[in-house]
């Protein structure tokens, strides 16, 4: 267990949310947006998956290029925040508005600026951080009044069409399938004024933004580090498993699809149990004035945070043999092995979104990341993509994650040499 000092060390998601106060008003308040994350969002993924595959297509080219001749050498952290986040938002605010590069760019910089502007926050002195946060958070609400600029006109539209009939009963848009048509429809169902204002609407979408587009840059930027750092020794099995999986669903983009490709699956899972951006798990703070003794006599003051170190976790040698090296179809193998001893508990629990109290990647428990469904599906069918169309140049070895603060962030200069394939392997 963790403890640490409130005053010195309070954890970057609090002072996320914190600065995300300052910037968008109290929405967290009524958490709208985490209902329709842990429902609607995760429910409605599978219906999703063929408008990302389409918008992968596009983003990538866009950013990777078609030069089938020629290298292209491309900085990750630079480049992929761009991709996530346009194909992200055709499911948070829909087509043509993810090809709005203004919009986009918009909450790419917000997702990059509010975390570091939390790091510098923890700096300084509690006392001066409300006055210093009215400050350090001015690019952020520039950022915020140009992304509500540019959606304001589609949330007034959207709102137009509702239809009310005769009896005042607002009926659900059967037009649009995104977070931003479910935010809307949610608030005019809860009848709460402030909750139906536009600015409230918008300041939701963008938030799903900050946490959807950091994290999943994160995740997919450390699985091409790791997959170029290794590649020749399964790069080969990846692309069978992929077209496999594609010809036997008829080339359809879907959940049964995926499910056919558990190697890619355990590649993220192999990836990120290495490079978890979760390096304190469920951190709690102790709200008790007297503070809480343990049995064991430990006593925990008023105003610390407790929580579970997962570093220690994800790479003890008991639970993972060679803990430092990375394997990629570590969890296959053991699905693979479960499936064969009919044990499905314990062959589900080898999936790359399963929680577990020896897997702390996405956190634990409840309280775990409940937009992990979406956003992993939305990774593999990325990383799917970019097999089959782009060769990578191998890396010589691995360079180095800086750690920040508490996060565990990928290498921010760490470059990949790819080009398009001129025999595509599945179209």
């Amino acid at each position: 267990m963790a403890i640490l000092d409130m005053s010195a060390n309070t954890l970057l998601r609090a002072a996320a949310l914190a600065v995300a106060l300052l910037v968008v008003g109290s929405i967290l308040y009524e958490p709208i947006h985490q209902i329709l994350i842990n429902t609607t969002l995760t429910r409605e993924t599978n219906n999703l998956l063929p408008a990302l595959a389409d918008e992968i297509s596009r983003a990538v080219q866009d950013v990777w290029g078609t030069d089938t001749d020629n290298f292209k050498e491309l900085c990750l952290m630079d480049d992929m925040p761009d991709v996530v986040g346009q194909v992200a938002n055709r499911a948070f605010v829909g087509a043509p508005n993810c090809h709005n590069k203004t919009l986009v760019n918009s909450a790419v910089a917000f997702a990059r600026g509010l975390g570091f502007t939390s790091v510098l926050l923890r700096c300084i002195p509690v006392v001066l951080r409300p006055l210093a946060s009215l400050i350090m958070t001015l690019p952020q609400k520039i950022g915020t009044r140009r992304f509500f600029r540019e959606l304001r006109p589609e949330v007034h539209r959207r709102i137009r069409e509702l239809y009310v009939n005769q009896t005042g009963k607002v009926e659900k848009s059967r037009k649009y399938n995104d977070f931003l048509q479910w935010t809307i429809d949610a608030a005019v169902q809860s009848g709460d004024l402030y909750m139906m204002k536009p600015d409230t609407i918008m300041g939701r979408v963008l938030l799903l933004n900050f946490v959807s587009i950091h994290t999943s840059s994160f995740a997919i930027t450390q699985a091409l580090i790791d997959f170029a750092a290794n590649s020749p020794n399964y790069i080969e099995e990846l692309r069978t498993e992929i077209v496999a999986g594609l010809e036997k669903h008829g080339g359809e983009c879907n959940k049964r699809t995926l499910g056919d490709m558990p190697k890619l699956d355990s590649l993220f899972r192999a990836s990120q149990r290495m490079n978890s951006i979760v390096t304190v798990a469920s951190p709690k703070p102790v709200c008790n004035l007297q503070g809480v003794t343990t049995p064991s006599g430990l006593h925990l003051p008023y105003g610390a945070y407790i929580g579970i170190l997962s570093y220690p976790i994800l790479h003890d040698p008991v639970l993972y043999p060679e803990p430092e090296t990375f394997r990629p179809f570590r969890f296959a193998e053991r699905r693979e092995e479960a499936d064969q001893q009919g044990l499905k508990m314990e062959k589900a629990r080898q999936a790359w979104v399963s929680v577990t109290k020896t897997y702390t990647a996405f956190g634990t428990g409840r309280h775990a990341c409940p937009g992990r469904f979406f956003a992993a599906n939305m990774l593999k069918v990325m990383l799917a993509y970019l097999l089959l169309h782009y060769d990578l140049e191998e890396l010589p070895q691995r360079p180095r994650s800086p750690t920040y603060s508490v996060p565990l962030v990928p290498p921010l200069k760490a470059t990949i040499r790819f080009k398009r394939r001129k025999e595509l392997l599945y179209k």
